[in-house]
């Protein structure tokens, strides 16, 4: 009996002592640091995520401030819609407010609508700027250059012609005409005899001597929207300008390349029509600014006749080219679809 419990004794003696000395190893194994981990020197280092604190958890979830969104400012009207020109109808529901088509041959009258409203012209403006420029017989091998006073202060328009290019005033008037460059025209009119201003008298000279009574330009690029001008009148220099080659084979260029240092730059028309299968186009211009709308004016051979087109005030992108097509299928239709007599459509203005 004595040595059973002896022998119970000893062994509790002993489970204890046991546990005692595990703590103590368990105890140093906890407070010995780890050895570093070898990390090899081709090895990127990887940060480990921060476990999130208590007081991470506690936060309350973050509430998303609704993101305040800028109103667009209204676009600005153009002169025509001041005027109340597109409350006019016309029988093609053209989207243009100025509308003019007469045969280039025999001036007979197809289509009229508000073709007297004076309003400004854009770009339009540089057939003007071609036709003085031509009639100068300034060499067209000329080396111009483009300098800060070309640059658009006026609409802020930006351009690939930067200050200090070098260009042939043949290249400058065959930008200006296909792609609507700007610094090139004006600086097609700085290069001219006596500088800007004499080459601006030169242009409303022109105007003069052609009968364009109701157009006045104050610079040679149509970001002012004091170049203005009417339907009529822009028939009448669309049918002057044709007669120049050189202003009917650099308007209707598709594309051109041009060399600026050890750059080659391409340029394209503004006018998709010139590409088009379905078009016989001998002149074009096109142009816009807020307050002259979009605007075209073309010479082109349609239902077997040479026309000249007049679009001014297009309101939208593609309007301006969609009316040109809705003429040219009123135009080109079968017979009990074109009207035998001249459409008036509006009133006239200015």
């Amino acid at each position: 009996m004595l040595n059973s419990k002896l022998r119970v004794f000893s062994l509790a003696w002993l489970a204890a002592l046991a546990l005692a000395v595990s703590g103590v190893s368990a105890s140093a194994a906890v407070r010995k640091p780890a050895a570093p981990a070898k990390v090899s020197k081709s090895a990127k280092p990887v940060r480990a995520a921060a476990a999130p604190t208590a007081r991470a958890k506690a936060r309350p979830a973050a509430v998303r401030r609704p993101v305040a969104v800028r109103a667009e400012a209204p676009a600005k009207p153009s002169f025509g819609q001041l005027y109340g020109l597109h409350e006019s109808d016309d029988p093609l529901d053209l989207r243009s407010s100025v509308a003019f088509v007469m045969d280039q041959d025999t001036n007979e009258i197809l289509l009229s609508k508000n073709p007297d409203a004076v309003l400004p012209i854009a770009s339009i403006t540089k057939l003007m700027t071609a036709m003085v420029v031509t009639e100068a017989r300034l060499s067209m091998d000329e080396t111009l250059t483009i300098s800060d006073d070309d640059v658009d202060t006026e609409k802020g328009t930006r351009s690939r012609l930067v200050v200090g290019t070098q260009l042939t005033r043949g290249e400058m008037l065959h930008l200006a005409l296909m792609s609507s460059e700007n610094r090139a025209a004006h600086a097609l009119g700085r290069h001219y005899p006596g500088g800007l201003q004499a080459f601006v008298l030169a242009m409303n000279a022109k105007a003069r001597m052609l009968g364009m009574h109701d157009t006045r330009y104050v610079e040679p690029t149509g970001l002012s929207s004091s170049n203005q001008s009417s339907a009529r009148d822009l028939a009448t220099l669309v049918k002057a300008a044709y007669q120049v080659s050189l202003i009917r084979e650099l308007s209707t260029s598709p594309e051109y390349q041009v060399s600026l240092g050890r750059r080659q730059l391409q340029f394209h028309t503004t006018n998709r029509l010139v590409k088009s299968p379905e078009w016989d186009i001998g002149l074009q211009k096109t142009g816009y600014i807020s307050e002259a709308g979009q605007c075209l004016v073309m010479q082109a051979r349609l239902a077997g006749r040479k026309l000249i087109m007049v679009l001014l005030d297009s309101a939208g992108k593609y309007s301006r080219i969609g009316d040109a097509e809705r003429i040219r299928r009123w135009l080109t239709g079968a017979p009990d679809q074109v009207s035998a007599q001249p459409v008036a459509a509006g009133r006239s203005a200015g």
